[in-house]
């Protein structure tokens, strides 16, 4: 079934195949009334044929028949022509051919009539005929003496095998005309396939790329390219306006919140317990969170803009554990680090993925967050687990969007961004890796990095060391 709708989809919604199925409509009714009229033609031709070979016949009969008497049976010399017979007056048949001997006459007519192709059906031939008849006044039989040649009438089931051949031929045409309009269109459309297989590459993250422009004169394929390379260049110059202009929010924004939080850390060393000091923590808090929008709105920028980041070769297992070793949370953390899951990296922008999937553990564990780093078929793999509620299946693709949060994130975690998971999948891609979401403990969840590894020229280490960060 689904085949038959692939199908059904190439012939019926394509502009191919509806130009190649409209294209054999044409074709079949114009061969159809093509090979109609060759066999009309070729009929007509036959009986043409046949009346001739039967007129020949009758008058070669009369002239031996005026000379002389004929052998009996007479001789026929056309195949087609088999029934000859010569009759006198009172239609009696003083000769005829080996078919026609024995039989009544063929015609049975005044004797003063000259016959010019009459056609008859007797029951006893089987068909019909046509008759070509020559009146003798005097002859070597008597007076009065008419002579009769006669041969089927041509039909369709003598030509069947000539029409069996058209058809073949009209179905191989049909096929043929069918694969070369398929082909030619194809041909004349690939180009425009080209174009849509690279806009479906393209992304933001590969800012100036082009489509190629087939120079054709300014044909329609060329004047759809440099429209869709207008397009994008457009686009490009909206997207770095945008990439400026949050950068230059952050960056400006940066010192203002930073100056504020250190003003109300102050305040908070004076203040005495009581509704201002709350208010102040409040306050305090939305700034901390303010700070970490613009912190996380200027690292998507960064690596929106392609900026080129110093990279080093670093161990997982030393960075995590140096990352996670005076980290302290509501539940305890441990790690599983398996050494020698080498990958070259920035290591300020792998410290953040790490940290941004820590914290989203975190905010979800139930009682504990497991941290493994091991080693799979050349590629490092990093992954961060819970043994919290878990993600929907609904939500498994859209928590890697910008601003996404689950109704259990705004619940423990208020003042989240909704960027953390976003950033963290972004920088795997940097460094040509992936993060996924893999199903954890019962209930929870498990975000699997993968980074390609770099491994150190010597032999590796093999093994694995468990430790514990509470």
């Amino acid at each position: 079934m689904g085949r038959l709708r692939r199908w059904h989809a190439r012939l019926w919604i394509s502009v191919r195949g509806r130009a190649t199925v409209l294209t054999l409509l044409v074709a079949a009714v114009v061969l159809g009334v093509a090979l109609t009229l060759v066999s009309i033609l070729i009929t007509q031709l036959v009986r043409q044929q046949v009346y001739r070979e039967t007129a020949e016949t009758a008058s070669r009969v009369a002239a031996e028949a005026d000379a002389g008497r004929l052998p009996d049976p007479i001789p026929v010399r056309r195949p087609r022509v088999r029934w000859v017979q010569v009759v006198d007056a009172s239609g009696r048949v003083l000769a005829a051919s080996r078919d026609a001997r024995g039989r009544p006459p063929l015609v049975t007519r005044p004797a003063d009539l000259i016959l010019n192709d009459y056609t008859r059906c007797p029951p006893d031939l089987g068909s019909c005929v046509t008759v070509r008849g020559v009146h003798l006044i005097e002859s070597s039989y008597g007076p009065d003496v008419m002579v009769y040649a006669a041969a089927r009438v041509p039909g369709l089931r003598s030509h069947w095998p000539v029409f069996a051949s058209m058809a073949v031929l009209y179905v191989l045409a049909l096929a043929l005309i069918g694969r070369w309009v398929w082909w030619l269109i194809g041909t004349a459309l690939r180009p425009v396939e080209a174009i849509r297989a690279d806009m479906a590459r393209f992304s933001t993250d590969h800012p100036g790329r082009r489509v190629p422009v087939l120079y054709s004169g300014g044909g329609e394929i060329q004047r759809l390219a440099e429209t869709v390379n207008a397009t994008l260049e457009r686009l490009d110059e909206a997207n770095d306006r945008q990439r400026r202009f949050i950068s230059d929010a952050s960056h400006d924004l940066r010192q203002p919140i930073a100056a504020v939080i250190a003003e109300l850390d102050l305040a908070l060393q004076d203040l005495p317990d009581g509704e201002a000091r709350s208010g102040v923590e409040a306050a305090l808090r939305q700034a901390e969170r303010l700070n970490e929008i613009v912190a996380d709105l200027l690292e998507l920028s960064r690596l929106a803009s392609g900026a080129p980041a110093p990279v080093e070769r670093l161990d997982l297992a030393d960075l995590v554990r140096q990352e996670l070793s005076d980290r302290h949370g509501r539940v305890p953390i441990t790690c599983r680090l398996e050494p020698g899951a080498t990958v070259r990296v920035n290591r300020i922008r792998l410290a953040r993925l790490l940290g941004n999937l820590v914290n989203n553990a975190l905010r979800h564990a139930g009682t504990a967050v497991e941290v493994t780093v091991r080693t799979d078929d050349g590629t490092a793999v990093l992954e961060v687990a819970d043994d919290g509620a878990g993600v929907p299946e609904d939500l498994r693709d859209k928590i890697f969007e910008r601003y996404a949060r689950g109704p259990d994130s705004r619940s423990r975690d208020p003042g989240g961004t909704g960027l953390g998971l976003s950033i963290a999948r972004e920088i795997a891609q940097t460094y040509g890796g992936s993060l996924t979401l893999a199903g954890g403990a019962p209930g929870g969840a498990r975000f699997v990095v993968r980074l390609p590894a770099d491994p150190p020229p010597g032999p590796s280490r093999s093994g694995s060391v468990a430790h514990r960060a509470s």
